[in-house]
């Protein structure tokens, strides 16, 4: 009687297992839609320590990648899917990027301190980096102080900040008239979850940066662009075309955690 009692009760473990298996709720998708304040956007959320974040600006051949298509095309002969990309800051007519920017921990374009004309130039301003299972959003000259001698993995250049250090930059105005699609990127207080952000509907700065702060809790934020604004995410069926881009970030998934 003990041997079958023992059968049964591992039966039973067994069939709760499975049922547990059936059951589970699946794992939540990385991009959401959101409201926040009567506007749309959709949000897409990574975790430091796990997503593969990195920034591509040329391809193999020597021109830009451009297009969300060509990059994923490229991944993909390469073994590495593509499962996020957006574009990742602001670039001249060549698609060379306007800032610093340094793509596996080499630097093609400098750091620019000095206030300029446009959204870049209004001062603070910002980089984005990522470096050793971390990732930042610093302001211009504290970034020049951090990365004296070397720079970080991968890094980006922008402007304006949106938050930093959980002020709205001084130039937004709640009643700006400057209504455009805009892209971005925050940081969580903890340092462990990266948020990129793109307006489905035209919004103001100001509106945009309260999404990083308030909706988003993200103490440091960053504008990465506007108008061209575009995002790629096929896990909810988003590939949007437009004009050839500069720098992209993505997120890519190692050969081995490929779905």
């Amino acid at each position: 009687m003990t041997a079958i009692r023992h059968l049964f009760l591992a039966a039973c473990a067994a069939a709760s297992l499975w049922l547990s298996a059936c059951t589970a709720e699946p794992a939540p998708q990385a991009c959401q839609p959101v409201e926040f304040d009567g506007a749309p956007f959709t949000v897409c959320s990574f975790d430091v320590d796990r997503a593969d974040i990195r920034l591509f600006l040329t391809h193999p051949d020597g021109a830009p990648h451009a297009q969300f298509d060509r990059l994923a095309a490229q991944l993909e002969a390469d073994g590495t899917p593509l499962l996020f990309a957006m574009n990742g800051g602001m670039y001249h007519d060549d698609r060379r990027a306007v800032g610093l920017y340094v793509e596996d921990g080499k630097q093609a374009a400098p750091l620019v301190t000095s206030a300029g004309p446009g959204n870049f130039g209004m001062l603070p301003n910002g980089v984005f980096w990522l470096d050793r299972g971390e990732a930042g959003i610093t302001e211009t000259r504290a970034y020049d102080a951090l990365f004296p001698a070397s720079p970080p993995r991968f890094a980006t250049q922008s402007g304006p900040m949106l938050v930093l250090d959980g002020a709205l930059h001084p130039d937004f105005n709640a009643d700006g008239t400057s209504r455009k699609r805009r892209n971005g990127v925050g940081l969580s207080a903890d340092g462990k979850t990266v948020h990129f952000a793109i307006s489905d509907a035209p919004v103001n700065f100001h509106g945009f940066a309260r999404l990083f702060r308030d909706g988003l809790g993200t103490p440091n934020a960053l504008y990465l662009d506007g108008v061209v604004s575009r995002l790629y995410a096929p896990e909810i069926q988003r590939n949007e075309p437009g004009l050839d881009l500069g720098p992209i970030v993505a997120v890519v998934s190692a050969p081995e955690d490929a779905p």
